[in-house]
């Protein structure tokens, strides 16, 4: 399951499955500042996710699967340009595949160092502030807001490594979506376009939905 090629595709599929439904939850709790009531609602929902002990639990399972993820992916590229190690004689280019299915390995590289910036920006202050309890949590919208409304070098290259990071994360889904569950065998010339159009979907409006709160504290379009 983990060494044959094989294995590492289903092991891809099903934790790629598992994190978009993370990115789903994800996206909907970051919506809430849209309301633009002052991080009430937002506030409110990051308070329940991290002051219960379900989605906590649920928690080590996200790591888990993330780490799974990315090791798997690296191992399965590496085995790839292994087979690989003479060169077509020759290169098709983007008629036989997009370039981004090509360089899944690159594309989450960056997501990996956007992710990283992302945890040390939120998430870590955030479980230091709560330690071993479930309550203590900082303000996580007034941090939101200091983190991406200052006009200085620090705040433009943050800004900068979120929307690389969130188009990357768009190019990465707009071939993974559909590459899992074809992996698992959802691949029916009757659902083949839904499929392909959900995925295309998901993979434009869910990293816009992400980069656009950066760019509306920026900018000044939310209070």
């Amino acid at each position: 399951m983990f060494t044959s090629s094989i294995g590492r595709k289903l092991v891809m599929s099903f934790t790629g499955i598992f994190l978009v439904l993370f990115l789903i939850v994800h996206v909907s709790i970051n919506a809430c500042i849209f309301a633009n009531d002052g991080g009430e609602m937002f506030n409110k929902a990051a308070h329940f996710m991290g002051a219960n002990i379900v989605p906590r639990i649920l928690e080590i399972g996200l790591f888990l699967g993330f780490i799974l993820h990315i090791v798997q992916g690296y191992m399965l590229e590496a085995k790839n340009r292994k087979a690989r190690s003479a060169k077509y004689a020759v290169s098709y280019g983007n008629k036989g595949s997009k370039w981004y299915s090509r360089s899944m390995a690159l594309l989450g590289t960056l997501i990996l160092i956007f992710l990283i910036l992302h945890l040390s920006n939120f998430w870590l202050p955030n479980r230091a502030s709560q330690g071993l309890s479930l309550s203590g949590e900082i303000d996580l919208y007034a941090k939101m807001k200091d983190t991406f409304s200052g006009h200085n070098p620090v705040t433009a290259i943050t800004i900068l490594v979120y929307v690389l990071g969130c188009a990357a994360l768009g190019y990465h889904l707009a071939h993974g979506f559909q590459s899992a569950f074809r992996t698992i065998g959802v691949h029916n010339k009757r659902y083949n376009k839904m499929l392909t159009s959900i995925g295309y979907a998901f993979a434009i409006i869910v990293p816009l939905a992400f980069v656009m709160m950066p760019l509306c504290f920026h900018f000044g379009w939310i209070s």
